[in-house]
């Protein structure tokens, strides 16, 4: 099938390369030239520009969008849609807000473009294991692309969960709950840490893998980055994070579900960014001031 992809990072390149080992032909772009001539060099189809991208494609085309979510899609699909025709079809694979991929389904639905949201999952590993794919969309649309998603997923890895929006929804969900599950992997290894015990954090988590209720793809991870550096000596603290566990938390509060762990772990990372924190410091200041406990200076 001949799908066009827009986006080369790494994840975009890695679908690239997996949907051209997968017999697909794909016609790429990107901003940028290096980025597009290592797909080339895999054996995709390179583009000059936009335009160049579109003319390549065949009727009823097919675009998929690895861009940031926000203003890089909205910018996109603007420079896209004077060139495409109806039947057309734009997927956006992004981690863009469920709302967003409602409100543009809806305009270029006025003008007989189809609009896919899919929610996807898997990393820098999803080249050789392959992506977990939430699609949102129109039926028939969907299973127009189902030789696609069945070359990027692992069986069983896609599903069509409903409606426009809903693909991006799920996946946000997801994300949440991953915020969840780290948190709780950190806590826990840090307890293990300051035990007092001299144990070996890798085997654990290799350990906790072999039948254990607690077992997941995440440990084993947890059990790699162990045995690259048991001290993790060399990462910083600092937790970033891509905007999908707010919208979870928003969307809450918008539906009155109670979150808590999903909330706090969010909370978590936005205190990971702080070397030093000032509610701490008012807290040791209050405490010094009515117990008299020490605090430690400057």
């Amino acid at each position: 099938m001949e799908l066009g992809m827009i986006g080369l990072g790494r994840m975009g390149a890695n679908m690239t390369e997996r949907l051209v080992l997968g017999g697909h032909r794909i016609i790429s772009y990107d901003r940028s030239p290096e980025a597009i001539q290592r797909v080339v060099d895999k054996g995709a189809v390179g583009s000059r520009s936009l335009a160049d991208f579109v003319q390549q494609l065949s009727q009823p085309r097919a675009a998929w969008l690895m861009v940031p979510s926000g203003d890089p899609v909205d910018q996109t699909i603007e420079q896209l849609l004077p060139q495409l025709a109806k039947g057309d079809v734009i997927i956006d694979g992004g981690n863009s807000y469920y709302k967003d991929s409602i409100r543009r389904a809806e305009k270029l639905k006025q003008q007989g473009i189809y609009f896919v949201d899919a929610g996807t999952s898997g990393g820098i590993w999803g080249l050789r294991v392959g992506y977990c794919i939430m699609l949102g969309g129109e039926k028939q649309v969907v299973e127009r692309l189902d030789p696609i998603f069945k070359t990027l997923a692992p069986k069983d890895g896609y599903l069509h969960v409903g409606p426009s929006g809903a693909g991006h929804f799920v996946k946000m969900i997801h994300n949440g709950i991953e915020y969840g599950m780290l948190q709780a992997y950190g806590e826990g290894f840090e307890l293990l840490k300051a035990s007092g015990f001299d144990l070996d954090l890798g085997k654990i988590a290799h350990l906790w893998n072999q039948g254990s209720v607690v077992r997941s793809w995440l440990l084993e991870l947890a059990e790699s980055a162990f045995n690259k550096d048991p001290e993790l000596a060399s990462i910083k603290g600092y937790v970033e994070d891509s905007g999908e566990g707010r919208w979870t938390v928003l969307e809450a509060v918008e539906r009155d579900v109670p979150a808590s762990v999903l909330t706090l772990s969010l909370f978590a990372r936005f205190a990971s960014r702080q070397e030093d924190s000032f509610s701490a410091k008012v807290i040791a200041a209050l405490r010094n001031e009515f117990g008299g406990h020490a605090v430690k200076k400057e």
